[in-house]
């Protein structure tokens, strides 16, 4: 009796803030000491998070129920590691590129494990870890980047409503519609709901 109820989601998805260390991008980059933050943090964000099970994803009633809901029709399965991706090194230092899509980006590792990094309200960077049965949804307008972790492996279901869009506009793309609707949603409100 007493003891917390674990969130089952740190077991499969963690966040922290990052250093400012210009060391390769697949390292942790924790600061010193370490800040980790909650995946109720995130969603503050718009950061939406689940754990699945990644073992049965064919038949997985939660992962179908999810779909449903949010309409996501569209569904393939990238893999992301030296032996799938030609021009392995080029790609993943694309993807680590600041910048934004006009969708929200559904991602969930059916295998491996690699990061997602977002901004916070203050242009912080936070670093989202995703593993095997994690399952994470950016909302389309948040500056993010993504990069596998050391273990070059990640294999991720991708989701999308009706047909993909996988157009990232770089840093700066604030005229946008989806970065205005994002800020309006989650940096102003925040911002005003603590004034």
């Amino acid at each position: 009796m007493g003891e917390a109820v674990k969130d089952g989601r740190e077991e499969v998805i963690q966040a922290w803030y990052m250093d400012d260390s210009q060391e390769d991008q697949r390292l942790p980059h924790h600061k010193d000491p370490k800040e980790f933050i909650s995946l109720d943090k995130l969603a503050e964000l718009g950061v939406l998070s689940w754990r699945l099970d990644a073992d049965h994803y064919e038949t997985d009633e939660e992962l179908k129920k999810i779909r449903e809901s949010r309409g996501y029709s569209y569904m393939d399965f990238c893999e992301v590691c030296p032996e799938k991706l030609p021009n392995y090194e080029e790609k993943v230092k694309s993807f680590f590129e600041e910048h934004l899509h006009t969708d929200e980006e559904i991602r969930y590792c059916v295998a491996g494990s690699g990061y997602f990094d977002v901004r916070d309200r203050n242009e912080a960077w936070i670093r989202v870890w995703v593993k095997k049965g994690g399952m994470i949804v950016l909302p389309a307008g948040i500056y993010h980047r993504f990069t596998v972790d050391s273990e070059n492996y990640i294999k991720a279901m991708r989701l999308f409503v009706g047909e993909p869009v996988w157009t990232p506009y770089n840093r700066p793309h604030d005229h946008l519609p989806a970065r205005k609707e994002y800020v309006d949603n989650f940096v102003k409100k925040a911002i005003n709901a603590s004034a």
